[in-house]
């Protein structure tokens, strides 16, 4: 049997446009001569659809498009998923289509209900294998989490499989790959069959999916993998009751996974709802020139505005250094002196504030004024603004709502501070787009006099250790304090963490670059009174 497997970029909803990316690859793998073609879960609707599952008009019209689809295949089998509706009850499928039929239907077994993922909330779980006869070798199906669990691979063995193959949506985190591996290599050696594994690329909101398809066989061995991000069709030989080997390619460095999956995220959430380009507020500190690297290499430089709002309390070098930064990119900038507004806010409210002394009140109302300009240039132009705020800021706090907080997309929203200079490194060994100074030079907010970030926060590297045990590992304060970390920074940066939910709550949607991101799979209660232990 000859075996294809094509990952490609659906857009959720857009059945026609995903059934003509589908149809194009079923003609590429039969003029390679394949025998079947496996595509990811949902390939025809995109993932995840969410509510759109509680639709019955949904349903409907993906079974019109699936029915248009099958004529298109002829001259070879094709394995593709859908959301079915039938009998009142609702499936997470995959059918087997061949010669313009459809010749058997697969309903998901395992459903996943943690992370991201809530299933549950629209499917049913089905209970039968699926097993069909391709070329002379029975080809059984799983869908994603099937593989997960031991029931489905078990049941497809028992009826008779060969090889199972495996439409998949199975998002990008840091260290996924090596995840999923391990997952299919015991299936691998529970059922002793080899496995296909085909997984979508590109973003969806706040999910990115990596691609990197591949085949284990029978000793458990990775044989071939496709390209991390990319769009692609492979085609393989099932031989002798297994795989021929293929190319595996050498994976890339955490911080090329990450500044692509973050230029996939932007790329997609700007270009499949239609925005014309991004801009975003550019202070010249780290945060903002990796948000603009992000921007540029995502959307190129002719869809990028970066804007300069700098106020008395803005130094000379973060106007140089960002007015270098964008020669090097060659993007639109903008210098929009604040002093004037922010003095008449002040005026306006000095009856109010009178015998009070300046806090983080007039600190705030600086970032609601940059806010308040980069959202006006957004209705004016159609541009999308770009928020810069990292998680380690979002976590405890350090951001201002209706400020640094204004805007579309959180590019940086689940990307630790110390991860962000990683990356602005990482990136500048590719071409030199950051200017030295501003990765070197200390953080700081800059709407006071002499202001670093640590005048209000613990070092990044404690506050990121702490953050990231206590958000992305569970862990609790006791447990974190035993890894070596001060107690009272501990205690601390957990507590501004709760009482900052509120405003974590509010910050625009953003790329989950770890297992534990700050959008759907943090759902922590606003009003909380748990002291985690403290």
């Amino acid at each position: 049997m000859k075996f294809a497997i094509a990952q490609f970029n659906p857009t959720v909803g857009d059945l026609a446009g995903n059934a003509a990316k589908i149809v194009e690859y079923v003609r590429k793998a039969r003029d390679l001569g394949a025998d079947l073609l496996l595509t990811p879960e949902f390939a025809l609707c995109g993932y995840p659809p969410e509510d759109l599952l509680l639709r019955p008009a949904f349903y409907t019209d993906c079974a019109s498009q699936l029915a248009r689809l099958a004529v298109e295949v002829q001259g070879i089998a094709l394995v593709v998923s859908y959301p079915l509706q039938e009998k009142g009850k609702r499936y997470n499928a995959a059918s087997i289509i061949r010669n313009g039929k459809i010749i058997a239907t697969y309903r998901k077994i395992s459903l996943p209900n943690d992370e991201v993922f809530d299933e549950k909330r629209y499917f049913e779980a089905g209970g039968a294998p699926c097993v069909v006869e391709i070329a002379g070798v029975r080809v059984g199906i799983n869908i994603c989490e099937d593989i997960w669990q031991a029931q489905a691979a078990a049941l497809a063995k028992s009826a008779g499989a060969e090889v199972i193959v495996v439409p998949n949506a199975s998002p990008f985190h840091i260290d996924k790959q090596k995840v999923r591996f391990d997952v299919v290599k015991s299936r691998v050696e529970q059922t002793g069959l080899p496995i296909a594994y085909a997984n979508l690329t590109g973003g969806q909101d706040e999910l990115v999916f990596d691609g990197q398809s591949f085949l284990v066989n029978r000793k458990g061995d990775v044989v071939a993998q496709l390209p991390l991000f990319d769009d692609a069709i492979g085609v393989y030989e099932f031989k002798n009751g297994d795989w021929v080997p293929g190319e595996v390619p050498v994976t890339p460095s955490i911080e090329a996974q990450v500044y692509k999956a973050l230029t996939i995220g932007v790329r997609d959430y700007i270009g499949k709802n239609g925005f014309p380009g991004a801009l975003l507020g550019l202070s010249g500190g780290i945060d903002s020139a990796l948000t603009l690297a992000v921007a540029v290499d995502a959307l190129g430089a002719d869809k990028v505005h970066a804007v300069m709002m700098p106020s008395q309390y803005t130094a000379g070098i973060s106007v140089d250094d960002s007015r270098e930064m964008v020669g090097l990119l060659d993007v639109k900038y903008s210098e929009i002196p604040i002093r004037p507004v922010f003095d008449a806010f002040r005026s306006s409210l000095s009856g109010e504030f009178a015998g009070l002394p300046e806090d983080t009140t007039e600190e705030n109302i600086q970032a609601r004024v940059r806010g308040t300009m980069l959202m006006a240039l957004s209705n004016k132009t159609g541009c999308l603004v770009l928020t810069t705020g990292n998680k380690s800021e979002m976590a405890v706090g350090y951001a201002t709502l209706y400020g640094d907080m204004a805007g579309g997309f959180a590019v940086l929203k689940d990307v630790a501070k110390t991860l962000v200079y990683r990356l602005a490194a990482y990136r500048n060994t590719i071409t030199r787009v950051i200017p030295e100074r501003i990765i070197t030079r200390a953080p700081s907010a800059e709407l006071r006099d002499n202001q670093t970030d640590q005048d209000s926060l613990p070092p990044y590297d404690i506050l990121d250790g702490i953050m990231q045990a206590y958000v992305e590992r569970n862990l609790s304060p006791q447990e974190i304090i035993a890894q070596g970390y001060p107690g009272e920074d501990v205690k601390r940066v957990i507590r501004l963490i709760k009482i900052n939910e509120y405003k974590r709550r509010q910050a625009p949607v953003g790329v989950r670059i770890t297992a534990r991101g700050y959008g759907k799979d943090w759902r922590y209660p606003i009003t909380n009174r748990y002291s985690s232990g403290m």
